[in-house]
């Protein structure tokens, strides 16, 4: 590292002593304090002459800030400007964003991070994180050591082959890695300096990017079978190695492989798959918070899940945990869920395998429906299963139809809708149509923003069901108690965590999540859930405060006094 942060032995206030000097300070984006430089802290670093004569103050340098947000027209326009903030003076960046949740989360992240992914090799400008590749097999460890971080670090990692909804996009689909860690830490406090993106960059199946001379990436299509395995696995012993006590994310690998990660890593490794475990997390907090709101039990519930991929499952698996925990046979409570795929229910006659056979109805049961397609459709599902809540991680716009959103509403009095699908042009139906077709009685939650709705003189909330409300907190609990593992009780204390910090007034107006505004308050509180539940389940030692700990983990945005080495 550049800089260690000390104390002042008179005082005991803090201050990063620097081991560089001159134009080696301004290019570090974490010791990079722009104008804000004194006059003393100028001459020290060999600054003088480097910087406009007058020094400022951090309020100064956001309102400078704000003025360049606002003369963006678009929002790639404003993704651009922030990730390039973020490569010059990360302090900076972080406290806009923390002051502008509302605004800057679906720029920074979901949706215009779908976006700028697509466009990743014509907007690039800087280097930002690790790129791995095939060529680089017996040498990871090497590369990841050229990377110091403050420990213990958060890694997240992709090999971009399912980018949210649009797919495959090489390695473009690095700056997933960078907005997730962007909120670990504008959300939860994660240093900046122990935030580490890093993209498996193993070719791609996208024809558009490997003819185009842009193309930043590995030209080659993608790797698969054995080697692909081997490549993982050297990078899993290297994170291992080199960063020691790390918490590893998996993020938007495709179905092939992202279970294979997780359950062959997730005993080496602290470790999550954040489309498995975080989405299914977080919808089962929104339907803790309904049913509470509600006053039915949650046990009781009858779910229809549209798309059986890693997200599907995923929300399958915590949703009949969930019931459990409440109180449901585990055999029932696996019935009351139904999944289906691209051809409709999974029945379990079918030939399926894998996952999807563990997620199958059963033939006897569908036969007792009488006369519907095979496999049923949709709607045949709504129709006679009468569901009360209806999940879509399709990546299908506009699956759910007026004809099937009408049904539920026949036979539910309050149907709980969560078309979870990114970017916005993906999601399965568009909330104001949901309320119209529901006379207003849904409670709908979406994956990307959208605005409230106002029908018959009511304004309806429509809560985002962001991930951003989970993984975050995860990671600091994770991280501050040093837990050897993630388990699936962790992951129902952070979705029990996220229902209490949700406001029932919230609920009452239709919305299911907090506000993007609390996302802060939400992390701590997550937090503390996971890091109290990982010792409690022995894979984290004790620790006797564990509210102190956390609060001590977290990180602000404030310039500190430097000093040369």
């Amino acid at each position: 590292m550049t800089y260690e942060l000390r104390t002042d032995e008179s005082t005991g206030d803090p201050y990063l002593a620097v081991g560089v000097r001159g134009e080696d300070v301004l290019r570090d984006p974490y010791l990079n304090k722009g104008l804000t430089f004194s006059a003393s802290e100028r001459d020290l670093l060999g600054l003088r002459g480097l910087l406009p004569d007058q020094v400022t103050t951090i309020d100064e340098e956001i309102e400078r800030v704000e003025g360049q947000w606002e003369l963006k027209t678009t929002d790639i326009g404003r993704h651009i400007y922030l990730n390039s903030l973020m490569d010059r003076n990360e302090t900076l960046f972080y406290r806009f964003v923390t002051t502008r949740l509302a605004e800057t989360v679906p720029i920074v992240y979901t949706p215009t991070v779908a976006q700028a992914c697509s466009h990743w090799s014509r907007i690039y400008r800087r280097q930002r994180g690790i790129y791995i590749t095939p060529d680089d097999r017996g040498r990871i460890a090497q590369i990841l050591r050229a990377r110091p971080v403050l420990t213990p670090p958060v890694v997240v990692v992709t090999d971009n082959e399912r980018i949210l909804g649009i797919g495959d996009q090489g390695a473009g689909g690095m700056g997933i890695p960078i907005g997730k860690l962007a909120l670990y830490t504008a959300a939860a406090g994660i240093h900046p300096e122990r935030c580490l993106p890093v993209s498996l960059d193993v070719g791609t199946n996208n024809a558009e990017l490997l003819h185009d001379p842009l193309y930043v990436g590995y030209r080659h299509t993608r790797l698969r079978g054995a080697e692909y395995d081997a490549l993982v696995d050297e990078f899993v012993d290297a994170v291992n190695t080199v960063y020691p006590g790390a918490l590893l994310q998996w993020e938007d690998f495709a179905n092939r492989t992202s279970f294979r990660h997780l359950t062959t890593h997730r005993d080496r490794i602290a470790s999550f798959n954040d489309d498995i475990q975080g989405t299914a997390a977080m919808v089962v907090a929104g339907l803790i918070s309904a049913h509470r709101y509600l006053g039915f039990p949650f046990a009781d519930q009858r779910i229809v899940i549209a798309g059986a991929g890693s997200a599907g499952h995923g929300i399958f698996e915590q949703v009949v945990h969930a019931m459990t925990v409440a109180g449901a046979d585990p055999d029932t409570a696996r019935d009351q869920v139904y999944v289906l795929d691209s051809r409709g229910l999974l029945v379990d006659d079918a030939n399926l395998s894998g996952m999807k056979a563990d997620m199958a109805t059963s033939r006897d049961e569908v036969r007792s429906w009488g006369d519907v397609e095979d496999p049923p459709s949709l709607l045949d599902v709504v129709t006679r299963v009468r569901p009360t809540v209806l999940i879509g991680v399709t990546g299908q716009a506009g699956l759910f139809t007026e004809e099937v959103v009408r049904e539920m509403g026949r036979s539910a009095e309050h149907p709980i809708l969560l078309p979870l699908s990114n970017p916005t042009s993906h999601t399965e139906v568009v909330p104001a149509a949901a309320l119209d077709w529901t006379d207003g009685r849904a409670y709908i939650a979406t994956g990307s923003p959208f605005a409230p709705v106002t029908r018959a003189g009511r304004v309806h909330r429509i809560g985002q069901a962001n991930n951003a409300y989970v993984f975050p907190g995860i990671g600091l609990g994770v991280t501050a108690v040093r837990a050897r593992r993630v388990s699936d009780a962790m992951f129902l204390a952070a979705s029990v965590a996220l229902a209490d910090a949700t406001p029932s007034q919230l609920v009452e107006l239709g919305q299911l999540y907090p506000d993007i505004e609390d996302l802060q308050r939400v992390a701590g509180a997550v937090a503390l859930a996971v890091a109290e539940k990982a010792i409690e389940e022995g894979v984290a030692d004790p620790v006797e405060d564990v509210a102190t700990l956390i609060e001590e983990q977290r990180w602000s945005p404030e310039y500190l006094p430097m000093r040369p080495e």
